[in-house]
């Protein structure tokens, strides 16, 4: 059971960066066509941001194919350890993708009711950082990770333009 536990949480931690590597190499490259239903133009005033369903939701069902089995599977005596590792993995890869949802879909784009979660500094700050995504169509990619992306990459443009100035000399 500890193993169980162990991987699942181990695997729910990593599913962020394999979610951020998806959504930035696949989903905005070779995968766009079925994505772009999730980066619509903005609503016209009065009119409500988006619909319930999108083509884009797809992309968890894939996830979703490969969990449930893993999970089956680890239920199923005799319940050695590579079971358990399943069940772990299959836990972690749908613990993962019941927060995302609920964050995501729920919190960020209002298509579940949990405005409860607004009270969360954190998860307000995930929100703006993927907000900040649909506005440029650029990093950040994952979603919980998001803030500190977004300090990383102002960081980072800092340093560039210190370096620019140093370079240029004390009279540009």
């Amino acid at each position: 059971m500890v193993l169980t536990v162990v991987t699942a949480v181990v695997v729910a931690a990593l599913m962020e960066g394999w979610a951020a590597w998806m959504h930035g190499k696949l989903w905005h490259g070779l995968l766009w066509p079925a994505h772009r239903s999730h980066h619509p133009p903005p609503p016209a005033p009065g009119e409500r941001h988006r619909p319930r369903g999108e083509f884009n939701d797809i992309f968890g069902l894939g996830h979703a194919m490969v969990a449930a089995p893993l999970i089956m599977w680890g239920l199923t005596p005799p319940f050695d350890v590579a079971q358990q590792l399943a069940l772990g993995l299959g836990s972690g890869m749908t613990a993962f993708g019941l927060a995302y949802v609920v964050v995501h879909d729920g919190l960020v784009h209002g298509r579940l009711p949990v405005g409860f979660l607004r009270r969360s500094a954190f998860l307000r700050r995930v929100a703006a950082a993927h907000r900040v995504h649909h506005k440029l169509g650029g990093p950040p990619f994952g979603l919980f990770c998001g803030p500190w992306v977004l300090r990383r990459h102002a960081a980072r443009r800092k340093q560039r333009a210190a370096a620019r100035l140093v370079q240029s000399g004390p009279h540009g």
